[in-house]
Parts: C-alpha cells; sequence; structure tokens
C-alpha cells in the first residue's frame, strides 16, 4: 500500500535526534508492508491527486485557527481526497474534523497531558477491542462540534470527541498519540514542563501499561481492510 505521510508538525528541540520524527514514529508503530513517502505540509508540500492509496495527517504545536499559509491547502486537500483512506492524529484529528465541518477552539479545559484512559463507545471493523484504552495524549485544542457523518468511537470526560470514525469516506482520527513512546512523551513534557498541570503527575502516569500497540493495530486494519 502506498501511504502519504502528511507531516504538520516537528518534534520540540532536539527530540528528533533521539527519536526519530513523527512519520518515523508511524512507520515504526505501523510496521511493514507500506510503501511510505512524507510531505513536509509545513513548507507548502502535499501530494498530488490520487498519488496514494491512503494519507496520514501527523500532530503540530499549531491550531487550526492559526493564520499559518499552509492550513487552508491542507483542509482542502481533505476536503477533496474523499476517495482514498485517511488517519488523522492529534492536529490531524483535529483539522479533519474542521475541514469537514466541526469545529476546534482552544479548549479551556487546559493541557490534557501523560497517560489517558479513552473508553471505546463504538464497534468498528478495524477494532477488535472492547471496554478501555490508555494512551499517551498531548494537547490543549479540542473537537468541540462533532463534524457531520460522523461516529465517535472513542470518549473521555475530558475529551468527549477523542475517536471519529466518518460515515460518508474511508477516513477515521484520533486525538490520542499512538505513536508515542512513554520515553518520548515524558521528554515532551519535560519540553513544556512549565505549562503543563501536574507535570510529574504526568511523567509518572506514563510508567503504567498502554495501548499504543493495540491502536497501531486498528491503523493497519483499517488501511489493509480484508488484507489484513
Amino acid at each position: 500500500m502506498k501511504l502519504a505521510i502528511l507531516e504538520t508538525g516537528y518534534p520540540p528541540g532536539n527530540l528528533a535526534d533521539d527519536f526519530g520524527d513523527y512519520p518515523r514514529m508511524f512507520e515504526r508503530l505501523l510496521g511493514p508492508g507500506f510503501e511510505v513517502e512524507s510531505y513536509d505540509v509545513q513548507k507548502g508540500h502535499l501530494p498530488k491527486p490520487r498519488a496514494h492509496d491512503a494519507y496520514l495527517i501527523t500532530g503540530s504545536p499549531a491550531g487550526v485557527y492559526d493564520p499559518y499559509p499552509w492550513i487552508a491547502p491542507l483542509m482542502e486537500f481533505i476536503r477533496s481526497a474523499d476517495g482514498a483512506k485517511m488517519i488523522g492524529v492529534c492536529f490531524g484529528h483535529q483539522v479533519m474534523a474542521q475541514a469537514l465541518g466541526g469545529k476546534v477552539v482552544k479548549s479551556d479545559k487546559g493541557w490534557g497531558a501523560g497517560l489517558h484512559r479513552y473508553t471505546i463507545v463504538r464497534s468498528e471493523p478495524w477494532i477488535d477491542t472492547a471496554g478501555m484504552i490508555a494512551i499517551p495524549a498531548s494537547h490543549q485544542d479540542q473537537v468541540v462540534v462533532q463534524p457531520p457523518n460522523t461516529e465517535v468511537v472513542a470518549a473521555s470526560d475530558f475529551t468527549p470527541f477523542a475517536s471519529l470514525a466518518w460515515q460518508d469516506r474511508p477516513a477515521i482520527s484520533f486525538q490520542f498519540h499512538p505513536e508515542f513512546s512513554p520515553a518520548f512523551a515524558k521528554a515532551l513534557i519535560e519540553k513544556r514542563y512549565d505549562n503543563i498541570p501536574n507535570p510529574d503527575a504526568a511523567i509518572e502516569s506514563l510508567n503504567a501499561p498502554n495501548d499504543t500497540a493495540v491502536v497501531g493495530g486498528w491503523m493497519r486494519r483499517f488501511l489493509n481492510g480484508e488484507r489484513e
């Protein structure tokens, strides 16, 4: 499968030297079987239409409401690429929601960081897990208006629209970060230590078992469909 990773942000400081950039994290999460090409969206690079079977939009420190010149073209690309499979993660989740009729704001709940737990509220063909998952989170912005033609797949009190599945196109999205290792998530909190509420507790929470591999499996099944 030809997979385009749309890189919308970079790890802060020198973290990429130790952990790799976001496309590399997703390649590790998804494993073999994908012909991956990355596009630096912040530099104005987007794939040609129908050049790939699927698209994955990464996280970013940007907000969908920021006046950066690359955000509007990305939203237009999302709207136009309705025939290919698409996955959004964190900012990717938010920009898909905003582009397709939802609304995203900087939440008055503040930062969500550390290991968060989400209830799976809807079964989908690509899901093989019931109950609850624990996944690293790192965000201030949230989807506050659910886009049309979507179903909520996972939710928490802090993040009611934590995962969405579109019913009118092959697209899914996650507010949380299955691509983050606990070590990277801890290092990210350290970089933002003064901005995160209870940063030591958030770091400590990441010592608990997580379900990143489970969600990575969801993503593989969604991308591969019946081939998985």
